[in-house]
């Protein structure tokens, strides 16, 4: 048995295993939520909408990707798809951080930027950061759906979102990793249902 605060003589494949099973676990109930929130998506576009998305640290780096391969592609070839990352400009952040304070640098940009019927991606690995709740609840007074991208806890404003992914582990790096996998799915998803040639009308700006 290793002794406390002994590191596993193969960390790699340790932390590689159990990703493996929080994963397994996850898949059993994931994919209905996926095609919900992919649907929700597809919707919003295909009604001249957009995606802001949000989150803290990593989760911020998980919205960016989203976004980048909404904006650009993931896979094949496909027109640009209307997506904001909120945490990327630094003078709108540093800028309502300071005169606002840190929990109001998400909601603020979706009270100027967000409209009735676009989609919020909020994502936190604890469904407890400040910021991103703020965010929620001022999506929520815009008339807007959110997609919530969480850990196993959370705060209960969570229920209120129109979809809520939950990864079943407290450890920030598995939670993460999976936000990432359940994100790619998302897209792809989106991405079927542009080259199915569902969203060809909305080809104009965003609202």
């Amino acid at each position: 048995m290793r002794k406390s605060g002994e590191m596993a003589a193969d960390p790699v494949g340790a932390a590689l295993l159990e990703l493996a099973r929080i994963a397994a676990e996850l898949a059993g109930g994931a994919g209905a939520d996926v095609e919900r929130a992919g649907e929700l998506i597809v919707r919003s576009l295909g009604a001249g909408g957009k995606l802001l998305a949000c989150g803290n640290g990593g989760s911020a780096a998980d919205a960016q990707h989203f976004v980048a391969e909404l904006v650009g592609r993931m896979g094949p070839e496909r027109r640009s798809l209307p997506a904001i990352t909120l945490s990327v400009d630094p003078s709108a952040v540093t800028a309502i951080g300071n005169d606002y304070g840190f929990d109001r640098v998400f909601a603020r940009q979706v009270e100027g930027l967000g409209r009735r019927g676009d989609v919020l991606l909020a994502i936190s690995t604890s469904g407890r950061s400040p910021n991103v709740l703020h965010a929620i609840r001022a999506a929520h007074a815009r008339g807007m759906e959110v997609i919530a991208l969480v850990g196993e806890g959370g705060d209960a404003l969570l229920a209120d979102c129109a979809v809520c992914i939950r990864v079943p582990s407290p450890n920030t790096q598995r939670v993460q990793e999976l936000h990432m996998a359940l994100l790619h799915a998302i897209c792809g998803y989106v991405d079927d249902r542009v080259l199915a040639g569902e969203l060809d009308s909305t080809d104009g700006p965003s609202r």
